[in-house]
C-alpha cells in the first residue's frame, strides 16, 4: 500500500507549483520536485488538460500511445481517495482533501443532515440538484478556486453536460467558462486559445476514459482505442507550443483497475456488517466510510477480522487523519464528520456496495478510489515550447 506524497510529488504539489509558478499567493504546499515554479514562470501560458482515469501504469503498459509516453516526465501520486471528486477538486482549489473536505462521491453533509452524491449535487436518495432547493453548495465549501489565486485570465474547459453544474460553478471563480460536446472540439478550443494567448492559465478536464473504464473495463479494447485518439488529439496540441509559447501539461485524478463479479461484495450479503451502521456507506466502493452505532464498534472491528481480512483492510477513521492520508496543514473542520468511524480499504480487486431502498444497482467493471499503485499512481507529460 502506498499513501499520497504531498510533500513535493503529488497533484496537489503540481497545483502549488502552477500557482506560484504564475505568480500567485504563496502556497501552503511544497513545489512538485519535477516541475518546479521557477520553470512554470518562464512561459507565457499555462495549459492543464486533465483525462479522467489515465493512471501511470496504465499509459507506461500502452507504448503505443506514443507521443503521451515520449513527453513523459515522471509519476505522481493523486490524493486519497485517488477518485474524481477529491481529485478534480484538488486540482479546482489547488488543496488536498485535508483542507477542501471532500472524501470521496457520497460524503456525510452533517450540515445538511444528508448524505449528498457531491458531483451531481444531488442527496443520495435522489431528486432536485441542491441548487434548485435552495441550497447553495458554495456557501458549503470552504475551499476558494485556485484561479481566483492567480492574476491575469483564466480560463475553464468542461464538458457542456456538466458546465452548469453546482459543482462545477462552485468552484469556477473568475475564470471564464468555456465548453466542449467532443474530444475535436476540447483540441480546437484549446488551440484558438494558444494562438490568441488571451489566458494566462487554462484547465481543461476530458472524462471519457474513465466512463469507458468504468462501463467496459480500463483494459478493454475500446479503452485503448480512445487511448489511440487521445494521444493523437495530445501530439496536434504538442505541436502548437512552441510557437505559441505555451507550456502544456498533462496529468490524471487517478487511475482505474478492472473488477470481477465474485470480487464485488454486496452489504445485502453480509446482514451482521450491516446491523452495525448507523447509516448507510459513505465514500467509494473501495475505501468505504462506515458510521458505527455506538454499541457495535466492537462487534464490527471482531466481525471484519473473522469474515472479511481477506478482501478489506479496517482502519480507525480518525487515525487516517493523524497519519496524513488526506493531506498535511490545516484540517477542514468537517473532514472528521465526512470519513466516518471506520475505513474499510479493499484489498485487491474488492469492492463494497450497499444500496438503498429504491436505489439503482449498478455494477462498474472499472474502478478506484484504493490505493493500488494502478489507482493512486498519475503521469506527469510535459511540453515546454
Amino acid at each position: 500500500m502506498h499513501l499520497p506524497d504531498y510533500h513535493g510529488g503529488s497533484i496537489v504539489n503540481l497545483m502549488a507549483s502552477i500557482q506560484q509558478g504564475l505568480g500567485g499567493e504563496p502556497h501552503i504546499y511544497p513545489e512538485h520536485r519535477l516541475l518546479p515554479a521557477d520553470q512554470v514562470s518562464q512561459y507565457r501560458q499555462v495549459m492543464l488538460w486533465v483525462i479522467d482515469g489515465l493512471g501511470l501504469n496504465y499509459l507506461r503498459s500502452h507504448p503505443k500511445a506514443t507521443h503521451l509516453n515520449a513527453n513523459l516526465l515522471g509519476g505522481m501520486t493523486s490524493v486519497y481517495p485517488p477518485t474524481t471528486a477529491s481529485a478534480v477538486t484538488s486540482f479546482l482549489t489547488g488543496v488536498a482533501p485535508q483542507q477542501h473536505g471532500l472524501t470521496g462521491w457520497h460524503i456525510f453533509f452533517a450540515e445538511l443532515g444528508a448524505i449528498l452524491a457531491i458531483l451531481p449535487g444531488r442527496p443520495r436518495y435522489g431528486g432536485v440538484p441542491l441548487s434548485q432547493a435552495g441550497i447553495d453548495l458554495t456557501a458549503l465549501l470552504s475551499a476558494k478556486p485556485l484561479t481566483d489565486s492567480i492574476p491575469g485570465s483564466t480560463a475553464c474547459l468542461v464538458p457542456d453536460k456538466i458546465a452548469k453544474s453546482d459543482f462545477t460553478q462552485s468552484f469556477l471563480g473568475r475564470s471564464k467558462l468555456l465548453t466542449h460536446n467532443s474530444l475535436d472540439d476540447l483540441k480546437e478550443n484549446m488551440i484558438g486559445m494558444m494562438k490568441r494567448g488571451e489566458e494566462r492559465y487554462l484547465f481543461a478536464y476530458w472524462p471519457e476514459l474513465d466512463t469507458l473504464g468504468h462501463h467496459q473495463g480500463i483494459w478493454s479494447e475500446s479503452a485503448e482505442q480512445h487511448l489511440s485518439e487521445l494521444d493523437h488529439c495530445f501530439s496536434e496540441l504538442a505541436s502548437q507550443c512552441h510557437e505559441t509559447g505555451t507550456l502544456l501539461i498533462v496529468c490524471a485524478d487517478h487511475g482505474q483497475i478492472d473488477t470481477h463479479p465474485p470480487r464485488r461484495l454486496s452489504l445485502d450479503d453480509y446482514p451482521k456488517l450491516a446491523d452495525c451502521l448507523a447509516m448507510p456507506l459513505c465514500g467509494e466502493p473501495r475505501s468505504a466510510y462506515c458510521y458505527l452505532s455506538p454499541d457495535k464498534s466492537e462487534y464490527f472491528d471482531h466481525y471484519i477480522a473473522d469474515h472479511l481480512a481477506e478482501q478489506a483492510d479496517n482502519y480507525r477513521s480518525d487515525e487516517l487523519i493523524e497519519q496524513g492520508w488526506f493531506g498535511i496543514g490545516e484540517t477542514n473542520p468537517q473532514l472528521k464528520r465526512r470519513i466516518g468511524d471506520r475505513l474499510l480499504l479493499m484489498r485487491e480487486d474488492y469492492t463494497l456496495n450497499d444500496w438503498l431502498a429504491q436505489e439503482r444497482r449498478y455494477q462498474l467493471v472499472g474502478v478506484h478510489g484504493g490505493l493500488s499503485e494502478d489507482e493512486l499512481l498519475v503521469p506527469l507529460i510535459v511540453v515546454e515550447p
